[in-house]
């Protein structure tokens, strides 16, 4: 059975009906865009969490002193547009499209393909949605014409290193992952500090309401926002939690596994309260899910990309 049929943590953006094809940018300039990244100097901090609301299972704790080289990472997680310029110029077919379905979130569903599509038992809010891909976010009638700078979704662990391979980049690890996301902030639960939304403002893109049945969508977003929403962290980058999971270099589990981070605009806090800078997940690395992108990273030396 194909790992479609697996899913993690998340679901789907939001149900777009014409039909149309990616969007187009010029494949030079995509490439470019790909290796415009923020330098970090790297250094010591302290990685993972004792708080009360992590989940042990996980291997979110214990807290303890990491360090990390200097490197450079995206300020945003590659979009659409991005991502369609790399299949323009490569031809490349993602694994969601080989297997021919991938997961998305059933409340973003119209009403006759959720009758067709079959839900998983555990988490039944999933359905496995027959040619769901990135250019379909949602199955046949959908579109990314109007998502063209929203993160590119439905990519599996190996599309991802295949896209880094094309634009001279790699994945993160996940301690640059974190000591990124933290942007230079300590033992802080958000890249921005403890407090949830400070002052009443709206930080990031997550479920809000009674999960799976209500969101409010009061940050703005029922599904995935553009990449560059929200306030960056202290070291430029955005979305760093919540909007989509992003893959990481390492395995979370040997041989089955690899590492996500950073939590989904499905993440809500009675069910999935990872949009915590210290929070994981992991899922196999030909899975692909309408929550799922990622950022890259590369090396901090004068000959790199």
């Amino acid at each position: 059975m194909p790992s479609c049929c697996t899913p993690g943590h998340g679901g789907a953006t939001a149900v777009a009906l014409a039909l149309s094809p990616a969007p187009r940018p010029r494949v030079a300039d995509a490439r470019r865009a790909a290796r415009r990244l923020i330098d970090l100097p790297g250094g010591r901090f302290l990685m993972g969490t004792g708080d009360r609301d992590a989940f042990p299972a996980d291997g979110e704790g214990p807290v303890r002193e990491t360090e990390v080289g200097p490197f450079r990472i995206a300020p945003t997680t590659v979009t659409n547009a991005q991502f369609a310029a790399f299949v323009r110029a490569t031809g490349y077919v993602t694994e969601a499209e080989h297997f021919g379905c991938s997961f998305v979130f059933g409340g973003f569903l119209p009403d006759e393909v959720a009758a067709v599509s079959p839900p998983v038992a555990a988490v039944p809010w999933w359905r496995a949605v027959a040619g769901a891909s990135w250019r379909r976010p949602e199955g046949a009638g959908s579109t990314i014409a109007l998502r063209r700078n929203h993160p590119v979704v439905h990519v599996s662990w190996h599309d991802a290193q295949a896209y880094c391979a094309w634009s001279g980049t790699r994945l993160p690890t996940e301690a640059e992952w974190e000591y990124a996301a933290r942007g230079g902030l300590e033992q802080r639960r958000y890249p921005w500090g403890d407090e949830l939304s400070p002052g009443g403002r709206h930080m990031c893109n997550i479920w809000r309401g009674d999960f799976p049945g209500l969101n409010t969508a009061e940050d703005g977003w029922r599904g995935t926002a553009p990449a560059q929403s929200f306030r960056p962290n202290g070291f430029g980058l955005y979305n760093v939690v919540g909007n989509v999971w992003e893959w990481c270099a390492d395995w979370f589990a040997p041989d089955t596994s690899r590492v996500m981070r950073g939590g989904s605009y499905l993440c809500h806090d009675s069910y999935c309260n990872r949009y915590r800078v210290a929070a994981r997940s992991s899922n196999t690395p030909d899975s692909s899910t309408g929550n799922t992108g990622f950022r890259v990273a590369a090396d901090s030396t004068a000959s790199g990309p």
